[in-house]
């Protein structure tokens, strides 16, 4: 197993990494955006007002992105498991 090889796994895993948690990351910014415009247009300063829509839209996100989630993620282990006889030897 040459170095070249675990560095291209270790970019992919970071890259599925990024791809998996990005969809819940940008629910919770854009949310989270839109709570703090509210906030200073309303001038409600109350902080645990932002937790319960970000839990809302991130759950929301988590059902709508799941199954697409969990196939990025299982074929990434496919491909690690599939190429199992690489990092043997």
């Amino acid at each position: 197993m040459s170095q070249e090889m675990v560095l291209r796994w270790a970019e992919q895993g970071v890259f599925v990494t990024l791809i998996i948690s990005g969809p819940l990351l940008i629910a919770a910014l854009a949310i989270g955006l839109g709570v703090s415009i509210f906030q200073a247009t309303t001038q409600i300063q109350e902080q645990t007002l932002a937790f319960i829509p970000k839990i809302a839209g991130v759950m929301i996100a988590l059902i709508i992105f799941g199954p697409w989630m969990l196939t990025q993620l299982l074929t990434f282990a496919e491909s690690i498991f599939g190429n199992l006889h690489e990092f043997i030897g």
